[in-house]
């Protein structure tokens, strides 16, 4: 209610403001103003409110405002002023009641159609205004010439409106547009980070696979050498069963998760390295470093692999990130080599030696320590790498001459153009 009240107030004293920069064509009192452009206006963006009180409550208001003003500034005679401002209160009542039989707001996705709506409400109820006007004797019989006018004003007023209303609603579309797009950036973002524990989890599974039937087999082996610790290995095989189910259950749900609507199954890769440059240029911003980005992408494809290749080139463009001591670049490159996709990310950071650039890939490898002296844990790579590997592909470092960091990711195309994901 107080909200409703809130847009009547402004709709009323915006149209008693403009309502004064106004002409008058004819001599007298009537005149053309900006008053109605901002009444439409009001009624096509607040359609909560009811057309027919607000345009009763801002006639009388326009009427109340006016007589107020002669008052104040050329001292009117009360009565005088009201006869002169009374027929402008008729023309917003049958402005409002004309809007509210057309149902005008119900088109506002046809910008002409309401526009040549305006225009004709607008001319009519000038009319019942100057025939008002006629009936109190302040104005002269109508010609061809002050008809035309009238049109013309009218048209002017209302597309000008339509065409306000208009420019504001693309504004806030995009804005919801772009705050959507942001939306989903964060998800897969979110989504990427799922990825790579149900890519573990399913590592994960496969190996209990194999703990249970060397579990079984040694169980079946013992029983038959009449072991009394048979049972022993059958427990232990039951067990690491109920741990694979719930592995199962957990790898469903994540995918599950992944996998959800609202997101496209495929993106262009040049998105997919610009959701990657975006996601780190705000990590650098985070941790106060300054660098600077650069993409270069020459491949028109899409991929349907999006979490794979977010997970690889997110791993590889953050510990380019982490490595740079406070000030550096990062350049994100894409290529075709005859039928492989090469990624190429690298970074003038102070490098990897040479003698330990087949040890990076290796679990527990890390040259990253916390603030405490705590080593990082060493998988980024290994895990990067291992998800290369399933699209059957290569993530390896370039020995190039230059003093950088060069890590070059191949992959075979046609593994980023199948519909299916490895999870």
């Amino acid at each position: 209610m107080r909200d409703r009240l809130f847009m009547l107030v402004i709709i009323m004293l915006a149209t008693a403001f403009f309502g004064e920069m106004k002409v008058n064509p004819f001599g007298g009192s009537f005149r053309f103003s900006l008053g109605i452009a901002a009444f439409f206006f009001g009624l096509l963006w607040f359609q909560s409110l009811p057309v027919l009180l607000t345009g009763f409550l801002t006639g009388t208001f326009i009427c109340g405002f006016r007589v107020g003003l002669d008052m104040m500034i050329s001292h009117t005679a009360p009565l005088d002023s009201l006869q002169a401002h009374l027929p402008s209160a008729f023309y917003y009542f049958s402005f409002s009641l004309l809007i509210h039989l057309s149902r005008a707001r119900q088109y506002l996705e046809f910008p002409l159609g309401v526009g040549l709506i305006g225009a004709t409400v607008d001319f009519a109820s000038n009319m019942v205004e100057l025939f008002v006007r006629q009936l109190f004797g302040d104005f002269p019989d109508l010609t061809l010439q002050s008809i035309m006018m009238l049109l013309f004003f009218g048209a002017l007023r209302s597309f000008f409106a339509v065409g306000l209303y208009n420019n504001f609603m693309i504004r806030q579309v995009r804005a919801v547009g772009e705050v959507r797009q942001q939306e989903l950036e964060k998800l897969r973002m979110i989504n990427t980070e799922l990825y790579g524990e149900a890519f573990y989890l399913r590592k994960s599974m496969s190996h209990l696979e194999e703990i249970t039937r060397e579990s079984y087999q040694l169980y079946t082996r013992l029983l038959m050498s009449e072991n009394t610790e048979s049972y022993k290995a059958l427990h232990i095989a039951e067990h690491v069963h109920e741990v694979k189910k719930d592995s199962q259950r957990l790898l469903a749900g994540l995918s599950k998760i992944i996998n959800q609507e609202g997101l496209d199954s495929s993106l262009a890769i040049t998105d997919l390295c610009q959701l990657v440059i975006r996601a780190n240029q705000k990590y650098a911003e985070m941790i106060g470093k300054r660098i600077q980005f650069m993409m270069t992408c020459e491949v028109d494809l899409s991929t349907s692999q999006i979490y794979e290749l977010l997970s690889v080139l997110n791993n590889l463009v953050a510990n380019a990130v982490e490595a740079i001591p406070s000030a550096g670049w990062i350049e994100l490159a894409v290529e075709l080599r005859q039928r492989d996709i090469v990624f190429h990310v690298l970074d003038n950071g102070p490098g990897i030696p040479r003698e330990e650039r087949e040890w990076v890939f290796e679990p527990g490898y890390t040259t990253k320590y916390d603030q405490a002296g705590n080593a990082s844990t060493g998988i980024g790579l290994t895990h990067a790498r291992g998800i290369v590997h399933s699209l059957k592909g290569n993530l390896g470092i370039v020995n190039d001459h230059k003093q950088l960091t060069h890590f070059e990711v191949t992959i075979p195309t046609d593994q980023l153009l199948r519909k299916e994901s490895v999870l």
